[in-house]
């Protein structure tokens, strides 16, 4: 656990710190000495989050293991940066719960490039929209809206082509 290439971290019943690896160290700053006996939650996590992230720990406790949990970490230095986490129940050799691990990664660079690529998007000089597997509109940049005048939350979440294309293209557009 103390040499892997993630982030890992662990608490107790009460949500004290017991285990923090390497790269967990390497990642927020922090020493193992700085951590352990301290409340995750309280001390290392962000206000806005706090209670979302109790949450995962108490399903966690409980034994409901929770996956892809995103949530921003502040570093020593003050920097902000986003953890995708999973939370495993933990248990002694008798099955008692005993309190959690957590298996993290930082996704802040992912993050970042992600609202970069929409930003580009929004501001093209050409119409683009997207659609989900159920061709559901989940893309609609400002030239879209320009071009055919329908607005943001006209459009989002709204079947393409039965909504938007006239009849006679329907069939063509849809296949």
């Amino acid at each position: 656990i103390d040499s892997a290439n993630a982030p890992i971290f662990g608490v107790d019943t009460q949500g004290r710190v017991n285990v923090w690896n390497q790269c967990a160290r390497k990642l927020v700053g922090y020493s193992t000495a700085e951590v352990m006996g301290y409340s995750l939650v309280k001390e290392f996590i962000t206000k806005d989050y706090q209670a979302s992230v109790q949450a995962v720990l108490d399903k966690a406790l409980d034994g409901v293991e929770t996956a892809n949990f995103e949530f921003p970490l502040i570093t020593k230095a003050g920097a902000r940066i986003e953890v995708l986490l999973n939370a495993t129940t933990r248990r002694n050799e008798h099955d008692k719960v005993i309190g959690v691990v957590g298996i993290g990664q930082d996704i802040t660079a992912r993050l970042a490039q992600e609202r970069e690529y929409s930003k580009l998007i929004d501001n093209a000089n050409a119409p683009i929209f997207g659609v989900d597997t159920f061709g559901r509109v989940n893309v609609w940049n400002k030239c879209a809206r320009k071009i055919v005048g329908y607005t943001l939350d006209e459009v989002m979440g709204k079947n393409l082509v039965q909504e938007f294309i006239t009849n006679e293209y329907k069939d063509a557009v849809s296949t």
